[in-house]
């Protein structure tokens, strides 16, 4: 008898150890699965965040007209599972006094981080959370049941992201350059612009870049009037796209007068759409031919209005004219400010073309 007796406590040792173990093992389960709730959420607040502060960033580039701070709730509401979230606070500097100031950073890992340098131009995204039914607490799924946890009633998640705005020193653009002299003469050293489009541009804003001339020009970038020997403006394609990312301070020529099949067709699109292109402006120029290597100055916006190249041509809708006369080569159209739809990077001189870049 003394032997099942003790038998049967240890059956109940062993129960007792699978009750026990169940139950821790219940607990973490209850627990991992609110973390994991969590994660998400965050993570939700966080793609928010970072899409309403480049929504708004971009538009308070292009002027304070634009810089809607209201763009945030959209895109924040856009990216949660439920359909909405908090934002908390839209600030930041845009120069023109629209995003009101941000205090500063608590630089915790759902905060921003500290103001930048003075003059950045920038946007904070302030995200938290806030279910269907207005709570904006994250209920939570099972901690609730665990012992002594009866009180707990969810958390409130956040998140913050910052998006920052300037003229690029790295960018994807058109395989055109023009020389820094072309540029400064036509927009009168960066004070004359055209008016983005599809709004129609004054006269006096017009201009005949001339690629490649034998008839003069005011601004030549190099011997005869030209770029460099052997070259005419043309800048080594990367996917034969016709476009370029400059991501150092140099770029090589690519030779020939005539523009390459995918150049032709870029050339033929903004000039029937009317949208601008991004143009690499260089200070000088070295080597000829194949060896030519451009040094970069910034990025220009330009709006072709007509162009004559060797194989390909339109005549000037602005104007109604052929403006390139006898074996001269060029590009008509405007300067304009505008906002390049390309990533890169921040930190080149203002020559009226910008860049939206997530920074924090």
């Amino acid at each position: 008898m003394r032997r099942l007796r003790a038998d049967d406590r240890g059956a109940l040792g062993v129960l007792i150890s699978i009750l026990l173990g169940f139950g821790v093992l219940l607990g973490m389960g209850a627990i991992a699965i609110d973390v994991g709730q969590i994660y998400q959420e965050r993570a939700e607040l966080q793609n928010g965040a970072d899409a309403g502060a480049l929504a708004v960033a971009r538009g308070c580039a292009t002027g304070a007209s634009t810089c809607l701070v209201n763009k945030a709730n959209y895109y924040a509401n856009h990216n949660a599972k439920d359909g909405v979230s908090t934002v908390d606070k839209v600030c930041g500097f845009d120069g023109s006094g629209v995003l009101s100031s941000c205090s500063g950073s608590s630089g915790t890992m759902v905060d921003c981080p500290a103001k930048p340098a003075s003059g950045t131009k920038y946007v904070d995204v302030h995200t938290s959370t806030q279910t269907s039914g207005g709570d904006t607490l994250l209920p939570p799924a099972f901690a609730r049941t665990l012992a002594g946890n009866d009180s707990y009633s969810g958390t409130r998640v956040q998140a913050c992201a910052r998006a920052a705005w300037g003229s690029p020193k790295t960018a994807t653009t058109i395989a055109l350059t023009i020389s820094w002299c072309e540029w400064s003469t036509a927009t009168s050293g960066g004070t004359v612009y055209g008016p983005t489009p599809p709004a129609t541009p004054p006269l006096s804003v017009h201009q005949v870049l001339k690629l490649h001339t034998t008839s003069g020009t005011g601004c030549p970038g190099g011997p005869a009037g030209s770029d460099g020997p052997g070259e005419f403006g043309w800048v080594d394609e990367v996917d034969n796209d016709c476009s370029v990312l400059i991501n150092n301070n140099t770029y090589s020529s690519d030779t020939g007068a005539s523009a390459g099949k995918d150049c032709k067709t870029a050339l033929a699109a903004s000039w029937s759409s009317h949208l601008p292109v991004w143009l690499p402006v260089y200070t000088k120029v070295t080597g000829t031919g194949t060896g030519g290597t451009y040094s970069l100055s910034g990025f220009a916006g330009f709006v072709i209005t007509g162009y004559w190249i060797p194989g390909a041509s339109q005549k000037d809708w602005l104007t109604n004219k052929d403006e390139c006369k006898g074996s001269d080569k060029c590009i008509a159209g405007y300067f304009i400010k505008g906002l390049i739809p390309t990533t890169g990077t921040i930190g080149g001189p203002d020559l009226g073309a910008y860049i939206v870049q997530l920074t924090g």
